[in-house]
């Protein structure tokens, strides 16, 4: 009877090393697993060499058609709007008829100015002749006083007869000044008149809108026969040298770009790509995007053109020659520096890098060899960190 006991102890202790057993095996089978399936592919990364060879880089940029000057005409007058029979698009030369503004009764009133003048010119002719007529009774008078002068001091004639001849000669010399003065002041009438008619005349003719430039109208903004305010625009026009793309640069990429760099435009509205120069680089970043503005203008204008219309740029900056080239999935920061992760010996060592240009697909730099293998880092993956072993594809 005691066998039974010590059988049964001894079954138990087996159930118990057993369990122990299949636990440490689940235990090994589960690091095994985690090693195999979690360490190893968070610590794996695919490696990558550096090309070398020519880069030409080229900087791409999403803009809108646009202008740098947009001429908004306009009249200074209100009135009604006669013989505005421009529409968008129409192209227009510089002094071309575009509207012309009623002016009420601004030429009844340049006609009267000009009829009063042409009367007094009549009365200044006619007095004229009066003043001829007296100057000729003066120069008689003045002769019969002379005269009787030599008369009146030899004792011919007496005092009274002689005082009744130099009245007569000053009466005659007086018609004359007197025609004279009238003839002066019909002059300052004319030229006040004529000093009038021609600030109206100038005012006449800002009723009559011209075409300050060469170039396409953009924006009709009233109709034909329209009533519009004093300062208000009529249409606005655009100059074709003045039609340029406004696109936006990432900052980064954007110091290398200058005026006079060769680029295309390829409109949205067209695959054609458009021959272009840089024209434009504006002093102060976007305040929205911080993106560099970049003005980029056609060669040849394409007609018709739209405003506003979406464009991609395309920016040729510069040629690089036997350059390392490095792809931009291995790029890093580190410790606020771009750069890259080499692998030696299984443990990878961050390499600062003076990136000379930024490319479409790669880099361009001197600070490091083709030879050299490059880690891709992933976010899927461990952080990389200096000295950090690593597994590679």
């Amino acid at each position: 009877m005691v066998v039974l006991p010590l059988v049964y102890k001894f079954v138990k202790q087996g159930i118990e090393m057993k369990k122990y057993f299949i636990i440490t095996a689940i235990i090994l089978l589960g690091g095994f697993g985690f090693y195999q399936k979690i360490y190893i592919p968070k610590h794996t990364f695919e490696t990558i060499k550096a090309l070398k060879g020519d880069m030409t880089l080229r900087i791409h940029g999403v803009g809108n058609v646009g202008a740098k000057e947009i001429y908004k005409v306009g009249s200074v007058y209100g009135g009604r709007v006669f013989s505005f029979n421009i529409d968008e698009g129409d192209f227009i030369k510089k002094g071309d008829l575009i509207a012309k503004i009623d002016s009420i009764d601004l030429s009844d009133k340049v006609a009267e100015q000009e009829a009063n003048v042409k009367k007094l010119l009549r009365d200044i002719k006619a007095l004229k002749l009066d003043r001829k007529s007296a100057l000729t009774t003066f120069n008689y008078q003045e002769e019969i006083f002379k005269k009787n002068r030599e008369l009146f001091k030899k004792k011919v004639i007496s005092e009274l007869d002689f005082k009744k001849f130099k009245t007569n000669r000053d009466v005659a010399k007086l018609q004359v000044s007197s025609i004279s003065a009238k003839i002066e002041s019909l002059h300052s009438q004319t030229e006040q008149i004529n000093a009038n008619t021609s600030g109206l005349k100038e005012r006449l003719l800002r009723y009559t809108i011209y075409s300050p430039v060469d170039g396409y109208v953009t924006k009709k903004l009233i109709s034909n026969f329209a009533i519009i305010t004093q300062n208000q625009n009529l249409l606005e026009i655009v100059t074709p040298k003045d039609v340029w793309i406004e696109t936006h640069i990432d900052t980064r990429m954007s110091g290398s770009v200058k005026i006079g760099d060769i680029a295309t435009i390829e409109l949205r509205s067209s695959s054609h790509k458009h021959k272009a120069k840089v024209t434009n680089i504006r002093p102060v970043n976007n305040s929205v995007t911080n993106e560099r503005e970049i003005d980029v203008a056609f060669e040849t204008l394409p007609i018709p053109f739209y405003l506003k219309e979406q464009a991609i740029v395309t920016i040729s900056v510069q040629e690089f020659t036997d350059i390392i080239k490095v792809p931009l999935s291995a790029l890093s920061v580190y410790k606020q520096e771009d750069g890259v992760w080499i692998l030696k010996e299984n443990r990878v060592h961050f390499k600062a890098l003076k990136i000379l240009a930024y490319g479409e697909d790669y880099v361009a730099t001197k600070d490091i060899s083709r030879d050299d293998n490059l880690v891709i880092p992933s976010p899927k993956k461990k952080s990389l960190v200096n000295g950090m072993k690593i597994y590679n594809d």
